[in-house]
């Protein structure tokens, strides 16, 4: 801990990094200890001194959610395994489809609260509690809370334009645009959004700050900025480079027109912002009821994008490629029929899965099963059934659609195992 200025100093650090204050023992032994002008210590002394409430609120509510999640999935916590996505979905995690044809407009917003395994939060709390201090006492908590909101939303607003799978090539395409509509996840484009407003905040105020605070805002923060650029680079199609390139560039154009609390100037908050605060409350408040207003939606797990998850880019087999296409096609056929009550592909979808080659006897059993989910739908659908006077029996397109994530998951489990050996592929990539 300075002395001077009452920040932490990091382990084998010669001096501070706000103030400028030497640190070191063989500095204090060798009297050569520098004491920092009173200027910076008069600024990081007020600005460090400022409650930074809402970024633990922050990291209570994210801890929170995850400890939920985890406890619907009733698998054992691990830091890399991530969790499935029958429980981000329901969670609310951004997916597409369910944006695009169920309105799910909160899934704009629930997405920067969760996060696919321990590791995941673990990063991403850790940085949002070196950052979110320096934010929320730099420029107060009404406009803290609003600026996590505006960049988280504008992460997955750009994590949901730039699913382009027809742009998703060469180094850059592959770096931004994604070839899947799979569920995304986390708190990385708001993180992102308070980096970019500390950065644009040590250049737009670089005249007024002391030299201790030059250094850590501003350019100062590139090589930080640059670094994680190039780990979603290498880890791209894992990292959503997009969210956090969206994140970034909006707190840097927040960080442009909005003011921050000079020290010395009074701590009262403008009607404005204390008005676009609990504005922000009440919208990430709005999209958790949302949420648990559909959390048993029976149709929200077949509404994964099943096409790219199962079909390689480059499959080595042609008769693996068929049997895929076929399973895909007949997936996409049998969603359209639950969710919009069209039948017409359903035809056309059991006659591919019939002419599809056969693979191995657990390939033939789940493209079989499917087959049948087809024509019960088919049947369902031209066979209204009559309500159930006493409400216990479930609806048929209820029964059909958990028959069909039953499938799914084993599906899925089987994409993973022996589909490898006809694909030529590895483990597929999830992100």
């Amino acid at each position: 801990m300075c002395r001077n200025c009452g920040s932490i100093v990091g382990g084998g650090e010669a001096q501070c990094a706000v103030c400028g204050t030497a640190v070191s023992s063989s500095a204090v032994g060798n009297q050569t200890r520098t004491t920092a002008d009173g200027e910076t210590v008069r600024f990081a002394r007020a600005v460090l001194n400022r409650p930074y409430k809402f970024t633990i609120v922050l990291l209570v509510v994210n801890i929170f959610v995850f400890i939920l999640m985890w406890q619907t999935s009733r698998i054992p916590l691990s830091m890399s395994t991530p969790l499935p996505f029958e429980v981000l979905i329901p969670f609310g995690a951004k997916v597409n489809y369910l944006i695009q044809t169920g309105h799910q407009w909160w899934r704009f917003v629930t997405p920067m609260f969760l996060h696919v395994n321990l590791l995941h939060l673990i990063v991403n709390m850790y940085s949002l509690w070196i950052v979110g201090p320096y934010v929320e006492k730099l420029y107060g908590s009404a406009k803290f809370i609003v600026f996590w909101l505006l960049t988280g939303v504008a992460g997955v607003i750009a994590s949901y334009l730039t699913v382009r799978p027809a742009l998703a090539t060469g180094p850059i395409g592959a770096f931004i645009f994604k070839t899947t509509d799979v569920p995304s996840a986390g708190a990385s484009g708001a993180l992102f959004g308070l980096v970019g407003v500390l950065f644009v905040f040590g250049i737009k105020f670089r005249h007024e700050l002391p030299e201790g605070f030059k250094r850590a805002f501003g350019t100062g923060l590139l090589p930080m900025i640059l670094l994680n650029l190039f780990i979603g680079y290498v880890l791209r199609g894992f990292i959503d480079n997009a969210a956090h390139l969206g994140g970034l560039v909006s707190g840097a154009m927040l960080a442009l027109v909005v003011d921050y609390r000079r020290p010395g100037e009074r701590s009262g908050i403008a009607v404005t912002w204390r008005a676009l605060q609990w504005g922000a409350i009440a919208v990430v408040a709005l999209s958790f009821l949302k949420t648990v207003q559909h959390f048993r939606d029976p149709l929200h797990p077949d509404l994964v994008a099943v096409a790219p998850a199962a079909q390689p880019a480059e499959p080595q087999n042609q008769a693996y490629l068929f049997y895929a296409k076929a399973v895909n096609d007949a997936q996409e056929a049998l969603v359209v029929a639950l969710q919009d009550k069209n039948i017409s592909n359903i035809d056309t979808a059991v006659m591919n899965l019939d002419a599809a080659p056969s693979l191995d006897p657990k390939a033939d059993e789940l493209r079989q099963r499917l087959k049948v989910l087809l024509l019960r739908t088919k049947d369902a659908d031209a066979t209204p059934a009559p309500s159930p006077p006493s409400g216990k029996n479930k609806p048929a397109a209820t029964t059909l659609v958990q028959d069909y994530v039953v499938w799914r998951q084993e599906y899925g489990q089987w994409l993973k195992t022996g589909a490898r050996s006809h694909s030529g592929l590895g483990e597929i990539e999830t992100k």
